[in-house]
């Protein structure tokens, strides 16, 4: 237990200090209009409360990563719960508060717009095709695992409840934002607080024992004997750090009110879910007596096996129900935000305005089939390649953030040692991995470092050039 309270304390540590500097590098203007009010259409760009926007904020980020990942991230033993918080604090919601702060700054642009400016216009181009992708299947995993849960809930066919979300899902894309998700979101964010600290009240109160395999953070404990580097850092992504965040940062920035509540949405709601990360990670390591008890649960039903076991355990039949319905929840409301996300993009590559539903329409049929299309490949394979192009784009937008800070003469070491070390991780685990290129670990590695490396050379010679010119066109 106090374990967990001082992973909890550090996070919140975190959330006072090292987010109270990283908005002080950024340097917010509180007195600029944000993109809600100067661009008000009544469909994407709508002022909410920053109450509301911290919740539907929450939600969009959490879907079933926070919850998944680290249940998956616990077969490692306590070393997990130290990447959840301090990956968070200095990655995590750095990621978060840039990819909220710079769409703001670039009146709502979505994340290859915003890379584009920063990275140039070839990275713009890629990003755009790696976002639609990444955002497909984010969709596509959050329909088919509360489609599933649905099923093993009520004992129907597991393609009714996929036919069912699709058919919220286009819904809830095409109308305006504060119809839907604006009324009901904020609620269901209050919904996932309550079920994660229920249950670890829960764990408390019952017989069980906190980390129940000891507390060695030096020991790998997964029972397949899988390396701890580099997949606990692709493993554990929505709870210390995902590159989703950056598709769904912008779509708050065209609903915030003012720049001085960047810190609570975007970096706050990071911590928040890294506090949900702790909660799951916990249970996941406590409940079972060892790592090889929860990886047989998991080999039975997956993690939502594991969900179901341990909310029906802890708070009975009822409260049970209630916690897998809010697991179903979380995953559905990301997924329609990723659909949404995936039409703002292609909106905005196209120039597309969104005001009218036939537009909207004309982007979100094409996109639906397309996804549903992609439920028929198997969960596990999609699932990898989900967790390689989620910290891949998360790198993408580190490094974005670093160039914006490097540009402006500001302390971009926040956003570049980040950067770095998550560039090291996808190269390492792109060439190790059987979706890879399958190397062995030790080359993998020396590819990861070599490619990193010559990464960040060629960033600051990139960015050296650009500053170059901006000056000779200034003398000129």
């Amino acid at each position: 237990m106090v374990w967990f309270a001082l992973c909890c304390a550090l996070l919140l540590a975190g959330y006072f200090a090292y987010g109270t500097l990283v908005e002080k590098i950024f340097g917010i203007k509180p007195e600029r209009p944000t993109p809600a009010a100067s661009l008000a259409d009544g469909v994407d760009y709508v002022e909410m409360s920053t109450a509301k926007v911290w919740l539907i904020q929450l939600l969009n980020i959490a879907g079933i990563g926070p919850i998944f990942g680290p249940i998956l991230g616990a077969l490692y033993g306590p070393v997990a719960m130290l990447w959840i918080v301090f990956g968070c604090i200095f990655a995590g919601a750095v990621h978060d508060y840039f990819s909220g702060m710079l769409s703001v700054r670039a009146n709502g642009a979505s994340v290859p717009s915003v890379v584009g400016t920063h990275l140039g216009t070839f990275m713009k181009h890629f990003m755009n095709v790696f976002a639609i992708i990444l955002l497909l299947l984010v969709g596509v995993v959050f329909v088919l695992s509360p489609a599933g849960l649905l099923s093993n809930l009520t004992g129907s066919n597991i393609a009714i409840w996929t036919g069912v979300i699709f058919a919220y899902y286009i819904l809830a894309t095409i109308v305006p934002v504060d119809k839907i998700i604006g009324r009901v979101y904020p609620l269901f964010g209050a919904l996932l607080l309550f079920m994660s600290l229920s249950l670890i009240i829960g764990l408390g109160l019952s017989d069980k024992t906190f980390y129940s395999a000891g507390l060695d953070l030096t020991a790998n404990m997964h029972p397949g004997e899988l390396p701890l580097w580099p997949l606990l850092f692709i493993t554990i992504a929505c709870g210390a750090l995902s590159g989703f965040h950056a598709t769904q940062s912008p779509l708050m920035a065209r609903c915030m009110q003012n720049e001085k509540n960047g810190r609570f949405v975007f970096y706050g709601a990071m911590i928040g879910e890294g506090i949900i990360a702790l909660i799951w990670c916990t249970l996941g390591l406590s409940f079972y007596d060892t790592p090889e008890a929860l990886n047989a649960t998991m080999a039975a039903g997956g993690p939502a096996k594991v969900v179901h076991e341990v909310s029906t355990s802890l708070l009975g039949m009822t409260g049970g129900v209630l916690a897998v319905l809010g697991v179903i929840v979380l995953p559905i409301t990301s997924g329609d935000t990723a659909f949404r996300s995936a039409r703002l993009i292609i909106a905005d590559f196209f120039k597309m305005p969104q005001k009218a539903i036939t537009k909207r329409l004309l982007i979100a049929i094409p996109m639906f089939v397309i996804g549903y299309a992609l439920t028929k490949v198997d969960f596990n394979v999609i699932w990898r390649y989900f967790g390689w192009a989620n910290q891949t784009t998360a790198s993408i937008m580190l490094w974005t953030a670093a160039a914006y800070l490097l540009r402006h003469g500001k302390f971009h070491w926040i956003a570049t040692v980040p950067a770095i070390f998550m560039t090291c991780v996808c190269v390492t685990y792109l060439a190790n991995a059987p979706i890879g290129f399958g190397l062995a670990l030790p080359m993998a590695t020396l590819i990861g470092i070599a490619t990193t490396i010559a990464l960040t050379v060629l960033f600051f010679i990139k960015i050296r050039r650009c500053e170059n010119a901006i000056t000779a066109e200034q003398l000129a």
